[in-house]
């Protein structure tokens, strides 16, 4: 990959990273939970589900899930199965009152990490779309493995970036939140519901 060809992919999956989907609406929801600092484990599993899904387009499985209308069905229903069930946690959680979170209803970091690596995964329009985009990048005549090296890692840093801001912001919200927060919550599991629901109906 040219140093030219890199600063356009730059700019692309920038855009990329910056448009709203369940990994930032989860970072969002938890900087305003847990704060920007916990949040991180959050963030962390997202990069590392994106990580993976560039992985498995660069060795074709985009094409695959293209060419097998079955496989995209299986996917979808239960990418869309997984994202309104993490909405509904999110519409059931409590309040949030700063630092005075009930134990019970604290994620650990695995689970945290959990939720931000399923996310990830669980759209596979994620893994349609980079299916498609990489390959506009590769240069045929270099090894595969550094190009899904530099391409995977300039994604998941700026991936990375985008979340922080969005927990780090959400995280100052969180006076506002100890009076609306339960309304917070509802708003933010009914937008991860909804993005459940309709993944399977999309073409």
């Amino acid at each position: 990959m040219s140093f030219e060809s890199w600063l356009i992919y730059l700019f692309a999956v920038t855009g990329l990273a910056f448009a709203p989907g369940p990994n930032v609406l989860l970072a969002l929801s938890h900087g305003a939970i847990y704060g920007r600092r916990k949040t991180l484990a959050t963030i962390s599993g997202g990069v590392s589900g994106f990580m993976i899904v560039i992985a498995l387009s660069m060795i074709g499985i985009g094409s695959l899930m293209q060419a097998s209308a079955h496989i995209l069905t299986v996917c979808k229903w239960l990418g869309g199965a997984y994202l309104i069930y993490l909405g509904i946690q999110l519409w059931r959680s409590p309040g949030i009152a700063i630092g005075k979170l009930d134990s019970s209803h604290q994620l650990s970091n695995a689970a945290r990490f959990r939720q931000g690596f399923l996310s990830a995964i669980a759209n596979p329009k994620v893994l349609l779309f980079f299916g498609a985009f990489l390959p506009q990048f590769i240069n045929q005549g270099q090894p595969l493995l550094m190009q899904f090296l530099i391409m995977a890692s300039t994604y998941a840093v700026m991936e990375f970036l985008v979340e922080f801001m969005v927990a780090s912001a959400a995280t100052r919200l969180r006076p506002w939140l100890e009076k609306s927060g339960r309304r917070f919550n509802q708003g933010c599991g009914s937008l991860f519901a909804l993005l459940g629901a309709s993944l399977p109906l999309t073409q």
